[in-house]
């Protein structure tokens, strides 16, 4: 008899980018992606769709459902076909793929009627991001704040999570998304890197409970590492966000804003080139629905 599962893993923003320093932090949002798994009688067989968007490549798809697999021992016993549905554009910086992974992860785990606790389920979805070639460092950080919510600083390179935060006040979070994609796997690490000391102190801050101070200074770095921008991120700021920056290694910006900052900061957002997403702050883990 074969299985089907459906999983839903949320959103989640930048705070201090980990290409630099091998340490990151991020926070969760209420966009989401969701995946639904069937087995099928084809062992090592996966077929998978992006109903968001088909031009994208299902190489992670792919990689997060044999990575499941693999683990519980059944590659050669099932194949599976994949859709993931999601509200959150593909490569601008807005985690889509750990989301995705997650998401996969977990649905796939139940479609075989096994259960992972969390941590491994992360892992697995890093694994699934590395062997898909769409990470420089796992993204421990984005799949932590994905899979948890709240606030989580990490060590990438350990795979540990140093602290995990919820909110203590109620923001809302603007996304402003040009059109032009940008894929992680293209960055050049090496420059990235030579931003290390000034990434150190967004960290620092960051450690501190500082979040909104760090996700602005990380921003404002890698924008000039990465040859972006800042006015988009320096307009939101000037029109009252909380704080603006860089998401990801972008060109999507996140603007943090209060309740009455909304509507002028989203009018200087669409004042430039491509859209702005509106979200909430996230405390919601992921979870299988079906």
């Amino acid at each position: 008899m074969n299985g089907q599962a459906s999983a839903i893993a949320h959103g989640a923003a930048t705070i201090v980018n980990a290409i630099a320093l091998g340490k990151g932090a991020a926070f969760g949002v209420n966009l989401w992606t969701k995946a639904d798994v069937k087995l099928t009688n084809e062992p090592l067989v996966i077929k998978g769709e992006i109903a968001s968007d088909s031009s994208e490549s299902i190489r992670l798809i792919e990689a997060a459902v044999r990575c499941v697999f693999k683990h519980f021992k059944v590659e050669k016993q099932f194949g599976a076909v994949v859709k993931t549905t999601s509200n959150i554009p593909i490569a601008r910086g807005l985690k889509s793929s750990s989301v995705a992974a997650n998401a996969v992860v977990l649905a796939t785990a139940a479609a075989v009627n096994k259960e992972l606790d969390d941590l491994t389920a992360i892992n697995l979805a890093v694994n699934a991001a590395f062997d898909a070639k769409v990470t420089v460092t796992g993204a421990f950080d984005d799949a932590c704040a994905s899979y948890f919510g709240g606030v989580v600083i990490t060590d990438n390179l350990q795979r540990k999570i140093v602290k995990h935060d919820k909110f203590t006040e109620g923001f809302s979070v603007l996304f402003y998304v040009p059109p032009k994609k940008a894929y992680t796997a293209n960055s050049d690490v090496m420059r990235l890197k030579t931003v290390a000391p000034l990434v150190r102190i967004a960290y620092e801050e960051a450690s501190k409970g500082n979040f909104w101070v760090a996700l602005s200074l990380n921003g404002i770095v890698y924008s000039a590492a990465l040859g972006f921008d800042s006015s988009v991120a320096l307009d939101a700021l000037n029109a009252g966000a909380v704080a603006a920056g860089l998401c990801g290694k972008g060109p999507a910006v996140t603007a943090v804003v209060t309740e009455d900052k909304i509507d002028q900061v989203k009018a200087v957002l669409q004042k430039h080139n491509g859209d702005v997403l509106q979200a909430r702050l996230n405390e919601e883990k992921a979870r299988v629905v079906s």
